[in-house]
């Protein structure tokens, strides 16, 4: 049933194997080692390679790894037994060849292991079958286990018992409400005098008669005989009024007899010639590679405790050096850094795997006797996190650029995502800084939806132009639009085309915003992708959103795989990051996206104006990150 079986250490030596196919284990093996392995996403131990699931256990205290493949239609319940039981019989028959780095087990053979382990897990797996499948009680489930008071870390680092152990603190009983009553007397008196004035508390106004409400200002009670009698108040004078709502002012709202002043659309009007300036101030700012981001960290929000260190060391403060590490000791504290990391806007599945890949990686793992548990921990933390930003492909725009104005095409960045996240205002920047460094761009209007959009970036192009005088009598930034209700794909087109026949260096194409759900948008997104096969596809999308920012990245992926009918298609390619200045410290963002696509982060946006464009410094989100 399994298609092969690899034992090999971390250095890349295989140790043991029994393969039905040479081929599959070279290639799935290979995969799991560049997309997992190293990339720090082990989280549940799987991983799908074509047609194969491949599970996999790290042993972190010899540097091992045993896999297995199958097929992934097959669903195979005795693997996770398969692999603890032979993991257990290669550490307990072969403990001083592991102990011994020198050794590294020379003529290892596990055939008659691995034939009996298999068969005894098979069997495992008939019995358990047979067996008549009962409901788990809520007393057995993990949901039982967590209370508010096992998510309180205490004084002394440790975590408070649940109150089922400790039990329950007797409260003081409730103190039973007073009854109120209603005396009614029947006399005149009971809702006003004759001058309209009460007896100090407010009373419903009611018909004795009848028993129903009456409007303001209508009072009705009983006169001599039983007579009714009805009192009309006199509404109060102006004088008796209070001062009431008065209508907000703005500073510099004006008037109507503003109108002419403010009027700049006079023809032959010396005022209709006057603009604001150009801030020429920024001119020269942008040449060569972007900054990196400065996150700023503060230090009140580190939370330092007695003994020094920050929130996350200090949930590792309970447990004990000198051993190997398990799951159960670590476990409480990861489940508060999954609390920490969802704070810091990390997306609750992204902050999940993370856990259960550091705990992966710190099972098994014995400490030295100077190396402590909080210094280990901690490292193991930033590692995994810095592994997971830092891309697995650099994306360099102008080296990319430079090597396509080479080969006389222009090299064509294409923007998409979902509506309001900033694509043209961040268009508007890489363009600026395109220019910056001696690039003839052309914006390509695809986003033939939206009104204004292209009104808006005719006003960009406008403003660069300014600030970048045409050379040689051509503009550094040009707009190609063709007006609105245009088929996007084929204003694309065209505009690369333009590019290239007046020899343009880079073609920014924007697109419509539209959101993840939207099928017919998402198929035309697929068509231009496919049509025009540009250079680089950069997903815009906010630092502000969280679980939203993988549902966003997920489902922009999947579109554009299954509208597209290439065997390879196009996906994103890397990611650019957008209102970055207004998160403080709450980074997860970053984490979330680059955990989902595996692309990098490769423009981040902190402001308004055209110098507000950075590239993600991964040491800097981590520090925020652990604080």
């Amino acid at each position: 049933m399994l298609d092969f079986f690899v034992l090999f250490g971390k250095g890349g030596i295989v140790l043991w194997c029994f393969q039905s196919t040479k081929e599959a284990v070279l290639t799935s093996v290979n995969a799991l080692i560049r997309s997992v392995i190293l990339q720090e996403r082990g989280g549940d131990g799987r991983f799908e390679h074509e047609q194969l699931m491949l599970q996999f256990k790290l042993d972190n205290e010899f540097d091992l790894v045993f896999v297995v493949g199958y097929q992934k239609v097959l669903k195979l319940n005795y693997v996770d037994k398969f692999l603890d039981d032979i993991h257990l019989e290669v550490r307990d028959r072969y403990k001083n060849e592991l102990l011994d780095k020198r050794g590294l087990l020379q003529g290892l053979d596990l055939s008659v292991e691995y034939e009996s382990i298999l068969h005894a897990a098979e069997v495992w797996s008939f019995e358990l079958a047979k067996q008549p499948k009962t409901m788990k009680s809520f007393d057995e489930s993990k949901k039982s286990k967590k209370t508010v008071a096992s998510m309180i870390e205490t004084k002394g680092g440790g975590y408070p018992e649940p109150e089922s152990k400790k039990g329950k603190k007797a409260k003081a009983p409730a103190v039973a409400p007073t009854p109120v009553t209603q005396e009614n007397n029947g006399d005149d008196g009971d809702s006003a005098d004759e001058n309209g004035e009460g007896d100090g508390e407010e009373e419903e106004n009611v018909d004795p008669f009848s028993g129903l409400s009456l409007p303001i200002g209508k009072q009705v009670s009983k006169g001599p005989g039983g007579r009714r009698v009805v009192k009309v108040k006199s509404p109060k004078t102006g004088k008796d009024k209070g001062s009431g709502k008065k209508p907000r002012t703005w500073d510099q709202g004006g008037t109507t007899r503003d109108l002419a002043e403010l009027d700049r659309s006079r023809p032959g009007d010396a005022q209709s010639q006057e603009f604001i300036p150009t801030d020429r101030s920024i001119i020269g700012k942008m040449s060569g590679h972007i900054k990196a981001l400065e996150v700023r960290v503060d230090d009140s929000s580190s939370k330092k405790g007695k003994e020094g260190g920050n929130v996350v060391t200090n949930l590792f403060k309970g447990l004990v050096g000198g051993k190997a590490l398990s799951d159960g000791d670590v476990a409480p504290a990861l489940e508060k850094l999954k609390d920490h990391l969802i704070s810091k806007n990390v997306a609750a599945d992204v902050s999940l795997k993370i856990c259960d890949s550091v705990s992966k990686k710190l099972e098994g793992k014995v400490l030295g006797t100077f190396q402590t548990v909080n210094s280990t921990v901690k490292s193991a933390l930033e590692e995994s996190l810095l592994t997971l930003l830092r891309p697995k492909k650099q994306v360099d725009v102008l080296r990319d650029a430079l090597e396509a104005k080479r080969q006389q095409r222009p090299f064509v960045i294409t923007f998409c995502g979902v509506n309001g996240v900033g694509k043209s205002t961040n268009l508007a920047k890489i363009c600026y800084w395109l220019i910056e460094n001696d690039f003839r761009v052309l914006v390509a209007a695809c986003d033939t939806f939206r009104a204004g959009a292209v009104e808006q970036l005719r006003t960009h192009a406008r403003h660069l132009n300014a600030l970048h005088p045409p050379k040689g009598g051509i503009p550094m930034v040009q707009l190609y639009e063709k007006g609105y209700g245009k088929d996007a794909a084929g204003v694309a087109a065209e505009a690369i085309s333009f590019a290239k026949d007046a020899r343009l260096d880079v073609v920014l194409v924007d697109t419509a915003g539209r959101m993840q759900d939207n099928e017919p948008l998402m198929r035309a997104l697929s068509k231009l992708i496919r049509v025009n096969d540009p250079d680089l596809v950069l997903f815009v999308g906010e630092a502000l959103v969280g679980n939203e920012a993988v549902d966003q990245l997920v489902k922009f992926n999947r579109a554009l795989a299954d509208f597209s009918d290439q065997n390879n298609p196009r996906l994103i390619d890397g990611i650019v990051l957008t209102k970055f200045d207004t998160i403080d410290d709450k980074v997860g963002a970053a984490v979330s996206m680059a955990y989902i696509t595996g692309q990098p982060i490769v423009f981040v946006g902190t402001g308004q104006t055209y110098t507000d464009l950075r590239t993600l410094d991964s040491q800097a989100v981590v520090a925020s990150l652990m604080n």
